[in-house]
């Protein structure tokens, strides 16, 4: 006998459901089940929902009763579906997982699906095991093998905990402007022009540039960036030695704050970004007169994550850089629109990340928390 389900929902699962279904990302499944339930709760028919909602109508009977005979969440959670048991048992599954996590085979740069089902024949007492298998349950374990991430891995120590903790104490203070915070960075570009002169778009039709191009040589961007106002800069210079950034410092004395009592600097440790050279640049009481305006303040060697300018210097490749710009001249022009749109625009880097978020994140890496975490 056919029994049909009346669903009748509260106030809370309405606006529970509605909640689900106007935002975030879920199942494809669940996402039909919310709505044929809102739907019988609406006095709809079977037929009408099944169609709307593009399901079978058995799939809307077993929704409802699942609902009626159990709650809301039981209605919208997957069912069990009949079928083979799983072809790897839970101590396989860890064998491959161990595995995927190991070195390949020799002479393989890498662990395909492939390999890693032969592997497993190898392994256990399976006559055969599908890539398809494999890739489900490395799926499972959010594990794909044959991705590859390059980064780097710093030494986290006392010296690393001090620098990352002054930079972020540095942040972290309310904004003087006698004392302003500035972060320092540098970064090269290649200068890229046209063989053959581009189309433009037209209506149905994207702009289209020759795959071929002309290297006209690189040209070196200095970035400044306040970290606690709307305010950035961008040299652009043929080089990026020792002179030049001396020149740069001068610069952030001299002509973009003349009236700070002391500029706290913020800046990576590059052979360049010294105090010797300034006294390499310029006579020695001039370089004694800068640097007394300036306080460096290096980030941890391999965290220049931790330097504010970096994300800026992201934001001006993604805005501006992101074309064929061939010439030093046009480089420059673009660029200082850029500039003079961005500080016009407010827009400031909002850093979130605090020194007592740091001690609670990376406790561990800390050498005194790691030091009592040792056994005896």
């Amino acid at each position: 006998m056919n029994i049909r389900y009346r669903v009748e929902l509260s106030q809370e699962e309405r606006d529970q459901l509605t909640a689900f279904l106007s935002g975030g990302k879920h199942p494809a499944r669940k996402v039909k089940r919310a709505q044929i339930l809102l739907a019988a709760d609406a006095g709809v028919g079977d037929q009408v929902i099944a169609a709307s909602v593009s399901v079978g109508e058995s799939t809307v009977y077993r929704t409802k009763r699942r609902f009626v005979e159990g709650n809301l969440e039981l209605a919208l959670a997957e069912e069990a579906r009949p079928g083979a048991a799983r072809k790897l048992t839970g101590r396989e599954e860890a064998l491959l997982v161990a595995t995927a996590c190991s070195n390949p085979p020799l002479g393989r740069a890498r662990w395909t699906l492939d390999l890693l089902a032969g592997e497993m024949i190898k392994l256990t007492e399976h006559a055969a095991v599908s890539r398809e298998t494999v890739r489900r349950r490395l799926g499972e374990n959010k594990l794909q093998p044959w991705q590859k991430d390059m980064w780097c891995i710093p030494k986290v120590d006392g010296a690393y905990v001090a620098r990352m903790e002054d930079v972020l104490d540095l942040y972290s203070q309310y904004p003087d402007p006698k004392f302003p915070v500035v972060c320092f960075d540098e970064s090269p570009t290649q200068l890229i022009g046209e063989v053959r002169e581009p189309i433009p778009a037209a209506p149905g039709q994207p702009a289209r540039y020759d795959y071929e191009y002309r290297r006209n040589g690189t040209a070196n961007l200095f970035v400044f960036l306040d970290a606690h106002k709307s305010w950035r800069h961008v040299k652009v210079t043929e080089h990026r030695a020792a002179a030049d950034f001396a020149h740069c410092m001068r610069d952030l004395v001299d002509i973009h704050y003349p009236d700070a009592d002391l500029i706290r600097v913020v800046l990576d440790n590059l052979s360049t970004h010294t105090a010797g050279a300034l006294y390499e640049t310029f006579p020695a009481p001039e370089a004694h007169r800068v640097l007394q305006r300036l306080e460096f303040h290096y980030t941890p060697k391999h965290a220049s994550w931790l330097n504010m300018v970096e994300i800026e210097i992201g934001v001006l490749r993604s805005q501006c850089l992101d074309r064929r710009i061939g010439e030093r001249k046009r480089l420059d022009k673009e660029i200082k629109a850029w500039e003079k749109q961005r500080n016009e625009s407010g827009a400031r880097v909002k850093w979130m990340f605090t020194t007592e978020r740091a001690r609670v994140k990376l406790a561990r890496a800390y050498p005194h928390a790691a030091k009592e975490s040792k056994p005896l």
